[in-house]
C-alpha cells in the first residue's frame, strides 16, 4: 500500500515537471515555465496543457462568470440596400477575455511579456451579431495575443450584412440608425457577461478617421445600451450599438432634383407664351415628354421600396404640368368659341369673377394713390355688369336684329368677360407654379442644410 501511494505521488509530481511541458499550480494560478525560451526560442509543450484545455470555458470558479470586452472598428460602409433592408460594412472586431490557465514570469523568458498564438489553439467566446444575414467568412488562421498575465486579445475581420430598419421618405436627405447586436449563443449571464474595452466616443473617432470608403454614406456616430435578453427562463447579456449614417445627397441633387428644376422652371416661363398665338400647347407637349422620359431614365436611382418626398415632389410636377397642359387646352378651346359664339357665363362663375376683379382693383387703387402714379389701363368694372335693356333698342333686340348696338353690345360684354376669364384663370395657374417652386426650393434647401 505505501508503495502504491509512493508510486502515485511520483507520477503526481512528473506531470508537472516534464521538461516538455511544465506547468506548475501555486495555489489558485498556474504558471508556465518558460525558462530557456530567450535562448532556445518558444516551446510549443510548454503551453500544451492550456491547449488541451480549448474546449472548455478557462474558469477555476464556477461561480464567476467569463467577462468578455468587446470593441470594433468600423472601416468601411459598402453597400445600403433599400429594397432588401439591409447594411454591409466591414469591421474590426476585437475581444478581450483572461484565461487564468496562462501565467508565466518574464524574468525568467528573457523578458517576454507578450506572445502571438494562433487562436485555434485557444477557447474563444462564441460572441456574434444578432442582425447578421450573411455566413461568417471570417479567415481560420487568425492569431491572438497572450500576455504574461493570462490577458488575451482577439481581432478578427468581418464583412457584415446585417438587417436595417431603413427609412427613406427623406431620400436623399436621409439618416439611417442601424442596429449591431454583440451576444454570446450558449453562455448565459451566469457564465459570460459582456463589457467595453474603449469608450464610445473612442470607437467612433477611430472608425471615422480609419474608413476607408469615401462614397455614397458617411459614418454620423455611435452610441450604445446594454439589455438583457431573456430566451424562455435562460438570460443573456448583450451590447447594442447604434449606427447612424447619412446620405451624400450631392449626386442625387445634380441628377434628379436640378434638370427636373429646370424643366418646372421652363415650364412656368411658358405661360408668357400667348395662349392664341397656338405655341404654348405643342411647347408643354414637348416639355411633357422631356420630364416623362427624365424620370424613366433616373428610375435606378430612385429607392424602390417606400414612398420617399422625393416622388411626391415628381409626381407633383408631372400633375402640374398636366394641369398646366390641360388649361392651356382649354384656354385654345374658349378663346375660339368665344369669338364666334360666346355662351353665357354662370351668375356663380360671375359673382366670383367680379369679387376678384373688386379686390385687385382696390389693391390697384391703393397702391397708385400710395405711388401717386395714375394706372395707365384701369379696369372697368361697371361693363362686366349685366347689361340693362333700353327702351329704345329694346324692339330691335327683341326683333333678334343682329347688327344692332344691344346686340354687338352683349356680344362683346360676353367676349370680354370670357376674356378676362381666361387671363385670370391663367394668372391663377402661374403663381401656383411660382409657390411650388419656391417651397420646393426652400424645403430643399432645409434638408440639406439640416
Amino acid at each position: 500500500m505505501d508503495n502504491s501511494m509512493s508510486l502515485l505521488s511520483s507520477l503526481h509530481s512528473n506531470i508537472f515537471n516534464l521538461s516538455g511541458s511544465t506547468f506548475t499550480q501555486n495555489s489558485n494560478s498556474f504558471t508556465i515555465n518558460c525558462s530557456g525560451f530567450d535562448v532556445h526560442g518558444l516551446n510549443y509543450t510548454a503551453f500544451q496543457s492550456v491547449f488541451d484545455r480549448k474546449a472548455f470555458q478557462p474558469v477555476v470558479n464556477f461561480s464567476v462568470p467569463t467577462r468578455v470586452n468587446i470593441s470594433f472598428t468600423l472601416s468601411a460602409i459598402l453597400e445600403v440596400n433599400a429594397q432588401i433592408q439591409l447594411l454591409t460594412s466591414f469591421i474590426w472586431l476585437e475581444l478581450y477575455w483572461d484565461n487564468p490557465f496562462i501565467s508565466w514570469n518574464p524574468e525568467e523568458c528573457g523578458g517576454i511579456t507578450e506572445l502571438t498564438v494562433a487562436a485555434e489553439n485557444l477557447w474563444l467566446p462564441d460572441i456574434f451579431i444578432v442582425e447578421f444575414m450573411d455566413v461568417d467568412q471570417t479567415p481560420s488562421d487568425l492569431l491572438a495575443y497572450v500576455n504574461n498575465k493570462g490577458h488575451i486579445k482577439y481581432k478578427k475581420p468581418m464583412r457584415v450584412t446585417s438587417i436595417c430598419n431603413l427609412d427613406i421618405f427623406y431620400f436623399p436627405f436621409d439618416q439611417q440608425n442601424c442596429t449591431l447586436t454583440f451576444s454570446s449563443f450558449h453562455y448565459t449571464v451566469n457564465d459570460m457577461l459582456l463589457g467595453m474595452d474603449k469608450d464610445v466616443w473612442e470607437i467612433v473617432d477611430t472608425s471615422q478617421h480609419l474608413i476607408q470608403t469615401q462614397g455614397e454614406w458617411r459614418l454620423l456616430g455611435i452610441s450604445k445600451s446594454s439589455p438583457k435578453l431573456a430566451v424562455g427562463s435562460s438570460l443573456y447579456d448583450q451590447i447594442m450599438f447604434y449606427v447612424a449614417i447619412q446620405r451624400r445627397p450631392r449626386l442625387y441633387i445634380i441628377n434628379l432634383l436640378v434638370p427636373s428644376g429646370f424643366l418646372i422652371a421652363i415650364d412656368a416661363l411658358s405661360f408668357f407664351l400667348p395662349v392664341e398665338s397656338g405655341n404654348r400647347a405643342p411647347f408643354k407637349m414637348t416639355l411633357l415628354l422631356g420630364f416623362t422620359v427624365f424620370l424613366l431614365m433616373m428610375n435606378d436611382l430612385l429607392p424602390n421600396s417606400g414612398t420617399p418626398l422625393i416622388s411626391v415632389y415628381f409626381a407633383l410636377c408631372l400633375s402640374l404640368m398636366v394641369v398646366s397642359l390641360l388649361e392651356t387646352i382649354f384656354l385654345t378651346y374658349l378663346l375660339n368659341l368665344v369669338t364666334t359664339e360666346p355662351p353665357l357665363m354662370p351668375h356663380w362663375l360671375h359673382s366670383l369673377l367680379l369679387h376678384y376683379l373688386q379686390a385687385t382693383n382696390c389693391y390697384n387703387e391703393r397702391s397708385q394713390k400710395e405711388n401717386e402714379s395714375p394706372d395707365p389701363n384701369p379696369i372697368h368694372l361697371s361693363d362686366l355688369k349685366e347689361p340693362r335693356v333700353k327702351a329704345g333698342s329694346a324692339k330691335s333686340w327683341l326683333n333678334g336684329d343682329p347688327h344692332s348696338p344691344w346686340t354687338q353690345l352683349e356680344h362683346q360684354q360676353k367676349v370680354d368677360i370670357w376674356v378676362k376669364f381666361s387671363l385670370v384663370l391663367d394668372s391663377l395657374l402661374f403663381w401656383i407654379y411660382l409657390i411650388f417652386m419656391a417651397t420646393s426650393l426652400i424645403t430643399v434647401t432645409v434638408l440639406w442644410i439640416n
